[in-house]
């Protein structure tokens, strides 16, 4: 890595790890080693310190109380306190919120909010899924109508992280029903103790208070807490979800993986079994540390992309796919590891003893925790989605929803009335599907029109071989073309 950064960056990477011994409690580095739940006052403390240093927010500009660092400045900072097991602060307000205020907020909304965030004073939550609107977030329900000097807020929030501990809740609504799905979104930001907002806890598999729903019951906001321009708010979430992707791998996470791996495997298990003499154990775990130092030499050319000016779209997705599918395999290697011990879920009281300790009752509740992790932070099917966009091309996503759609009925239209009902006996029934989707041209919807194609790109073709599977047509789209 040290080929990576200039002398500057190494000396600065020293600086953090100086810092972090000095000021971060032992008691909340074994929490974060074991990976138990920290308190809002823990986490409040350790930003506190970051704040009083001025390191609170290494990606904002230093107009509004960021540090302008590069972007190797703040991979080194995010590392190195993270190899020092200082904890992550809750990304809500000072990754999230925080820059949509500065870029698009009023001077007012920023006075107001942005000091709290820097500090660590004001914490907030995300008020974005809905129990029929996840993935599909164009299709919220939440709305939001202006009357008077205020807007009236109803609907559901669900999956909303940490807001039991949250002062303040960004919120996207409908406050547009005639415009189109995207374009009729706003965001506003209040206050979650507001009259009409009801905070009900989710406890997860392993046994945590992590999740909420949240019901929004004719809850008054004031005009001035809209973000921005009303119908700009599909806008400003892409902007949010887009923004300081550094260390999306979580490299220093899966390097405790990998130590965790050693230490395991080389004592003996609930059976009395020393794991790692298993060869195929040791072939697990050897594989498992090439693809993480694989996955680390990607970040670093990730890294060097984007000062360059040069960072591919499908970058950041790539490194959060491979990054948690990495950990997800690393969970369950040290849960083989453990054996029976396996089937005991420990509370993190149970779990605060030494390092030992804390490594051995910390793998199931982590492995629990970790099925979330190709979920959040936008589900891993959902990047994969947005690296076949990137690498197969296609005209930009919001040009393409309603023609993919269109494209993908008429297909499925077209194989169902082929079939009638019934399954083709042979080649023989085939003939007339076979002449309409040539006449139509998604035999050749990918070919270049200058060899008589469509001049389409995968994409397309992909939602053709699809339909047809959806039309229950018996035949592979590649032998027909």
């Amino acid at each position: 890595m040290t080929g990576t950064f200039s002398a500057e960056d190494l000396a600065f990477a020293d600086e953090v790890r100086v810092f972090a011994d000095a000021n971060l409690d032992d008691a909340v580095r074994r929490k974060v080693g074991g990976e138990m739940r920290l308190t809002r006052p823990e986490m409040a403390g350790w930003q506190r310190r970051l704040h009083d240093r001025g390191w609170a927010a290494p990606a904002w500009p230093r107009e509004h109380g960021g540090t302008g660092w590069t972007l190797s400045r703040q991979y080194l900072f995010k590392r190195s306190l993270a190899e020092a097991l200082a904890p992550d602060l809750p990304p809500f307000g000072l990754q999230m919120i925080g820059p949509v205020l500065y870029t698009f907020g009023s001077d007012e909304l920023r006075r107001r909010f942005l000091p709290g965030i820097l500090t660590g004073e004001t914490w907030w939550c995300q008020g974005f899924s809905e129990p029929n609107a996840g993935s599909d977030l164009a299709s919220l329900r939440t709305r939001a109508v202006l009357d008077g000097d205020h807007w009236i807020v109803s609907g559901q929030k669900i999956w909303t992280s940490l807001a039991q501990f949250a002062d303040m809740i960004f919120c996207l609504a409908r406050t547009d029903e005639a415009a189109k799905p995207q374009a009729g979104i706003s965001k506003l930001v209040f206050d979650i103790r507001s009259p009409g907002v009801t905070v009900r806890p989710i406890i997860t598999l392993d046994g945590h208070h992590h999740l909420n729903e949240v019901f929004l019951d004719d809850v008054r906001v004031p005009r001035e807490n809209l973000v921005g321009e009303a119908g700009q708010g599909w806008t400003y979430a892409k902007f949010l979800l887009g923004h300081e992707r550094i260390g999306v791998a979580n490299v220093p996470r899966l390097r405790r993986r990998l130590d965790g791996l050693r230490r395991l495997g080389g004592r003996p298990n609930a059976r009395g079994r020393i794991p790692i003499e298993d060869s195929g154990a040791r072939r697990d775990v050897a594989a498992f540390e090439v693809d993480l130092l694989s996955l680390e030499a990607a970040e670093l050319a990730v890294l060097g992309r984007a000062q360059a000016g040069t960072q591919r779209p499908a970058d950041p997705s790539i490194l959060k796919v491979v990054g948690t599918d990495l950990l997800q395999r690393g969970d369950a290697l040290l849960a083989r590891m453990l054996g029976p011990e396996a089937a005991i879920l420990p509370s993190d009281a149970a779990r605060g003893g030494d390092a030992e300790a804390s490594l051995r009752w910390g793998v199931i509740p982590a492995l629990l925790h970790g099925r979330a992790a190709t979920i959040y932070g936008g589900s891993n099917e959902i990047q994969r989605d947005l690296i076949a966009r990137a690498t197969l091309g296609g005209a930009p996503e919001a040009e393409r929803d309603g023609d993919d759609a269109l494209l993908a009925e008429s297909v499925e239209r077209v194989a169902r009335a082929q079939v009638g009902g019934g399954a083709p006996s042979g080649p023989a029934d085939l003939r007339g599907f076979w002449r309409e989707i040539a006449a139509l041209g998604w035999v050749g919807i990918a070919a270049p029109e200058t060899a008589g194609g469509l001049g389409g790109s995968g994409i397309e073709e992909a939602i053709v071989a699809a339909g047809i599977g959806r039309g229950l047509l018996p035949v592979a789209y590649a032998t027909l073309a």
